[in-house]
């Protein structure tokens, strides 16, 4: 997984609420569980027509967001039902960050152990980012995970919440599995001086 410790972005918007995770990835996407390509599928049904031509008048399709890093998005984004797609979609798209007023819970955590951060702010700053994302697509904000800010263009400076754990893994670049497996020269000391207990059998 790829370290997250500070980066810049454009910013694209897409402000609707609550966007499911059915939205984000259809269904019929679900039957593969390799997350190369995925990026193509991310909001599909919005994307393209029937005939697989896309449309026109939806704004991640328009050129001046092409190459946005981070997504603002309307509340509740990420709700409906768990699928890790999700996040390897969004991530397969481009995007690092999600900002939002909130998420859906099985999302936020789905996309922290997969490398995609979500940002939580109050509703004034999603609003300001919002506009100006539209009034000009080059608006860029700067992300600075192990200090929990969020630098706006204007230089203010919002801090948001994020748990130990998962700023931890992301700052350093490892999974859950990573981090236990880094764990493994503590694991072996302490069954050496517990051989009683290791070694026991049911």
């Amino acid at each position: 997984m790829e370290k997250i410790t500070t980066f810049s972005g454009r910013i694209a918007p897409l402000p609707i609420n609550d966007i499911d995770t059915d939205q984000i990835i259809p269904a019929r996407y679900l039957k593969t569980t390799d997350k190369q390509g995925l990026g193509v599928a991310c909001f599909f049904d919005w994307r393209y027509n029937e005939d697989g031509s896309p449309k026109a008048d939806f704004t991640l399709n328009q050129p001046r967001y092409q190459g946005a890093e981070v997504l603002i998005a309307g509340h509740n984004f990420g709700c409906g039902s768990s699928r890790e797609h999700a996040p390897w979609a969004l991530m397969g798209m481009g995007f690092k960050a999600i900002i939002s007023s909130d998420f859906a819970d099985i999302f936020r955590n789905n996309a922290l152990k997969n490398g995609l951060l979500p940002i939580i702010v109050d509703e004034e700053t999603k609003q300001q980012l919002i506009s100006l994302a539209y009034e000009d697509p080059t608006t860029t904000v700067s992300i600075d995970l192990e200090n929990q800010t969020l630098l706006l263009p204007d230089g203010r400076e919002v801090t948001f919440p994020i748990d130990s754990f998962s700023r931890h893994c992301l700052v350093n670049g490892v999974d859950q599995l990573g981090f236990l497996l880094n764990l493994e020269g503590e694991v072996n000391v302490y069954e050496d001086a517990h051989p009683q207990w290791v070694n026991t059998t049911a």
